[in-house]
């Protein structure tokens, strides 16, 4: 995942500095723009700005620069205009120069919690629109997760906030070593974090909740805590529950307080069902659906711990025309669903038609025609169908 302590090194000079400034807030989303430059005008000149004044008049800047440098004929420094703008107005009272370090805390203040070091609400309630707007573009499926600490409140407590605070920080560093490049986690509130998890299903954000769960209390485990701290979720998909923000949070938000409401004393908390899009309804006489079922274990996963069984990162292939070709019957082909270093996932009707290890020739798109040898660990069924895991067989 995109880290937010990421940031250019300066250049030398304070022109250098007051440009990198420039570009780097070309990059920020207009509120948080806005904060950071209430937050600049404050240290640099001890002035008070609203957000709305604080964008007026660094427009202004820039357009006071760009209008120097044309009637000077040669390049006018943005601290030659920041101090013509502001000396015009009643605000300016004592001129600062900035270091580059509270250059950079500032901009990381803007858009980080200070405890976890991850994304902020702010940048949360933007990135979400962002991520949701592109997922309707692409056409494109989009997990939100919501999580939350089970029985954190009971751990500050019975231990105080500088215990909470390090397991905030544990499930922040999990959520860091577990999420894709492509993924975003914040902190949303006290105990809360959310995820965006973008091209993601819903089998595929659950596996990941179940992993991050898994790794999080190995990280607890050698703080020898008598409170069984977890992570609990709710998981919300676009577009099968909602195509607007505020119907994928309430979503998401049910989840989360339908796990919450189960039965925690267990070893392993009940499956949280997977969201699934709508379907027809069934007949009267049909059972109720049950819980989609575990895939098997096998003895290989047994030897190792729950958050080490999938090395990988996935790929998200659904809504594309990749498909594998099976050697043997040209005409016989399955659909490939994602894709990983270590292997892959097919779609076929029926996988006791595929044996142990097999040859398959993939079709993705921009990669030539690959022929693999692919070893088949696990097959589950989903709406018909069945999902077959497969690793690369070396």
């Amino acid at each position: 995942m995109p880290q937010p302590s990421e940031s250019l090194a300066p250049s030398a000079g304070d022109d250098s500095l007051f440009d990198l400034l420039v570009e780097s807030l070309d990059n920020l989303e207009e509120g948080v723009r806005a904060a950071f430059l209430q937050q600049f005008f404050k240290s640099m000149a001890r002035i008070e700005l609203t957000h709305a004044q604080s964008l007026e008049y660094w427009t202004k800047i820039l357009a006071r620069r760009k209008e120097l440098s044309e009637l000077l004929h040669k390049h006018v420094a943005l601290k030659t205009a920041i101090v013509d703008v502001l000396a015009s107005t009643a605000f300016l009272r004592v001129p600062i120069l900035m270091e580059y370090e509270e250059f950079k805390k500032l901009q990381l203040n803007a858009a980080t919690d200070p405890l976890t070091g991850l994304y902020n609400r702010r940048l949360f309630e933007e990135y979400c629109n962002k991520e949701l707007n592109r997922a309707k573009r692409y056409t494109h499926q989009l997990a939100l997760v919501l999580l939350d600490l089970h029985r954190l409140k009971e751990l500050n407590d019975r231990y105080g906030h500088l215990q909470g605070d390090q397991a905030l920080q544990l499930a922040a560093s999990t959520l860091r070593k577990n999420l894709r490049a492509s993924d975003f986690a914040f902190r949303i509130g006290g105990d809360e974090f959310a995820l965006l998890l973008p091209q993601a299903d819903p089998e595929q954000a659950a596996t990941l909740c179940d992993r991050l769960r898994a790794h999080f209390e190995g990280e607890i485990a050698p703080m020898n805590l008598d409170i069984p701290l977890t992570i609990d979720y709710g998981i919300a998909v676009h577009p099968h529950d909602g195509d607007a923000k505020e119907a994928l949070m309430r979503v998401a938000d049910q989840r989360l307080y339908q796990m919450k409401s189960a039965a925690h004393a267990r070893t392993r908390p009940p499956e949280q069902k997977r969201p699934e899009p709508p379907q027809a309804p069934a007949q009267e006489s049909a059972p109720p659906a049950a819980q989609a079922p575990r895939p098997p274990v096998t003895p290989a996963m047994e030897a190792k711990p729950h958050s080490e069984r999938r090395k990988w990162e996935r790929v998200s292939l659904s809504g594309t025309r990749a498909y594998a070709a099976l050697a043997g019957d040209e005409k016989k082909t399955a659909n490939v669903i994602d894709l990983c270093t270590g292997g892959l996932s097919l779609q076929v009707e029926n996988a006791d038609e595929l044996s142990s290890s097999f040859v398959a020739v993939l079709h993705v798109p921009i990669l030539p025609p690959l022929r693999v040898t692919l070893r088949k660990i696990y097959a589950r069924k989903t709406d018909g169908m069945t999902r077959v895991g497969c690793a690369f067989a070396t």
